[in-house]
């Protein structure tokens, strides 16, 4: 038995009101050994139906001043609470759901911890726990099988906690998981804020950490200073117009024939530096020579770093005859001008020693001149795309590697680049969320045997449809990418887990088909209806607590959840939490500057 506490009085649909006894209100109760909660808001009540307990939880409460009884010769009002079944217990323990309401004058019981604990505990593992709840203060454990089996969503304002979250979840996880699940799934950070590159999350043996920066050249023995894509993957479609942001119906099919090209002939450099050679010769001998063509023979010989051609060029000038002329001689397309002044400095052309980079660069200038004197492209399409090349190159090349051997695989890897720039930031994400993408689409079984999980911090930066500084159709191409991954990735076993402070600047493609949730304080009227509107196991009362929330507590909430739980997430010791920390103001402030140093 346990401690009586009232009766049903009203039952309106699914909404119960109770009158409650007097000494119920008591925050604390003790009967029989176990300790009781008071009746309160968010308390739960168990109401005996026949052999089945009715669980209830308290919404609301309020005096009947239309009703009065007498205690102790004096006159009281009727104290009333509203309250929501959630469940029921039968033989079978406690099950999920309204199939059973009580009726007038069944008795309402308090509730002890353990069978609290039983509701939320129920399949899940009692281990795997990473804070206690914020009423009742029982510590419940996740079921971790299908949370990490799901897109999971963690948001809060700056400040609320949510990246203690993620990093508790992540290393309690590997707490408890690391023998079993190394070799079997892999964990990739996107860390936009250099937050997780220290000794968080995982022991540094299960760990890479690759420390991107486009503010300084890279240590080229640092294998960590630089990201390793394979040859393949870096001479592909889908990769180059990716990060040169390539429009669909022009540029894309140069770079296309461009990839081509390379696929074709590739192999071996010599056949480069004769590509090239061929080309000079057919700009200096068309019919009607292009006079753009002239800068870009500049580029080639400045990228193939010969001088010679470059002071040869400098002497050539284009004629409105449709000549060029060089050193007062026009050069006709017979070629014999071109062979006996032009040719024997350009066979000087030599393609020894150059990288990947170098090579798209000549690549694309060489195939932008058999283009224009083919008449197959209008020069003005794709300029742009030529300059973005040369642009983009300088900083890619400072964090990209094209290497053959691939890298050491092993349970976490962490990407920083909260020393790259703003360009960087908005490509590289999409690169490597592609590349783990479809080399474990490609390589897994049906049904999957191995995972990867792709966890984006401050996933605002890349997921938003909110930017105003990029080109409307670059940003379309940067979400669908990302949409695809949360649509399909679930069947090739690839998962998803994103924190943002700004859930509503988020694609609502990307957060519909988040499963789980980890809701922190949120006070923007934009985030708490998308919150609203979004998540549908989320109830009203848990919903109205979210702007009221305090530092590290959340809503948490989903499909693996069989009812919304108000968690305070334990705090990490300080080495394994992550670099967010507030300024310690009262510390820095109160020593003078020359006794800091």
């Amino acid at each position: 038995m346990s401690i009586r506490v009232g009766e049903v009085i009203a039952v309106h649909g699914t909404k119960v009101v109770l009158k409650i006894d007097e000494q119920s209100s008591k925050e604390t109760l003790f009967f029989e050994g176990d300790k009781y909660k008071g009746v309160s808001i968010r308390e739960y009540l168990s109401i005996q139906r026949g052999f089945r307990d009715i669980i209830c939880i308290v919404e609301g409460e309020f005096l009947d001043e239309g009703r009065t009884e007498l205690q102790d010769g004096k006159q009281t009002f009727v104290r009333k609470v509203e309250a929501r079944p959630i469940g029921y217990f039968d033989r079978a323990g406690f099950t999920q759901g309204i199939k059973y309401l009580p009726m007038i004058q069944d008795a309402a019981y308090l509730m002890p911890e353990e069978k609290i604990r039983s509701i939320f505990d129920r399949k899940t593992d009692g281990d795997f726990r990473i804070g206690r709840m914020l009423k009742e203060e029982i510590a419940v454990g996740l079921p971790w099988r299908r949370l990490f089996n799901s897109h999971v969503g963690i948001f809060g304002n700056t400040g609320s906690g949510k990246s203690n979250t993620l990093a508790k979840l992540y290393t309690v996880l590997f707490d408890k998981k690391l023998p079993l699940i190394e070799g079997k799934s892999r964990f990739v950070i996107l860390d936009f804020n250099g937050e997780y590159g220290g000794e968080q999350l995982a022991p540094a043996a299960s760990k890479t950490v690759y420390q991107l920066s486009t503010l300084t050249n890279p240590d080229p023995n640092d294998p960590k200073a630089r990201f390793p894509l394979a040859p393949q993957e870096f001479w592909e479609l889908e990769t180059m117009a990716l990060m040169f942001q390539a429009t669909a119906n022009t540029q894309r099919p140069f770079l296309n024939r461009v990839i081509t090209g390379k696929q074709r002939f590739g192999v071996n450099l010599a056949s480069l530096a004769a590509y090239a050679k061929a080309k000079f010769r057919q700009s200096f001998c068309a019919g009607e020579v292009k006079p753009a063509t002239l800068d870009l023979m500049r580029t080639v010989a400045k990228r193939m770093g010969n001088q010679d051609i470059l002071n040869m060029l400098g002497h050539v000038t284009w004629y409105r005859n449709g000549r060029f002329n060089y050193h007062g001689a026009f050069i006709d397309p017979d070629g014999a001008q071109y062979n006996a002044h032009i040719a024997p400095i350009v066979d000087t052309l030599d393609a020894q020693g150059l990288d990947d980079f170098d090579q798209l660069v000549l690549r694309v200038n060489l195939q932008l001149i058999s283009d224009l004197n083919a008449g197959y492209v209008q020069f003005e399409h794709i300029q742009p795309l030529l300059k973005r090349v040369e642009s983009s190159l300088a900083s890619l090349r400072k964090v990209l590697t094209i290497s053959d051997v691939p890298p050491v695989e092993r349970l976490l890897t962490v990407i920083s680049m909260r020393r790259c720039n703003n360009e960087i930031k908005k490509v590289l994400p999409l690169l490597f969320a592609k590349h783990f993408y479809n080399s474990h689409k490609t390589t897994v079984a049906n049904p999957p045997d191995r995972t990867i999980h792709l966890i984006v911090d401050e996933a605002h930066n890349i997921l938003s449809d909110q930017s105003a500084r990029e080109a409307e159709s670059w940003k379309d191409y940067r979400l669908e990418q990302f949409e695809e991954i949360i649509k399909e990735g679930r069947k090739f076993g690839m998962f998803i887990t994103i924190a943002s402070q700004r859930p509503a600047d988020i694609s609502p493609t990307i957060v519909s088909q988040l499963h789980n949730f980890f809701i922190h304080r949120l006070v923007n009227d934009r985030d708490l209806y998308l919150v609203e509107n979004t998540i549908s196991t989320l109830d009203a009362l848990s919903r109205s607590l979210i702007p009221g929330l305090s530092q590290g507590c959340c809503v948490v909430t989903g499909t693996a959840f069989e009812l919304p739980m108000v968690i305070q997430v334990d705090r990490l010791p300080s080495h394994k939490q992550p670099a967010s920390e507030d300024v310690d103001l009262e510390r820095l402030w109160s020593t003078p500057p020359e006794a800091a140093h």
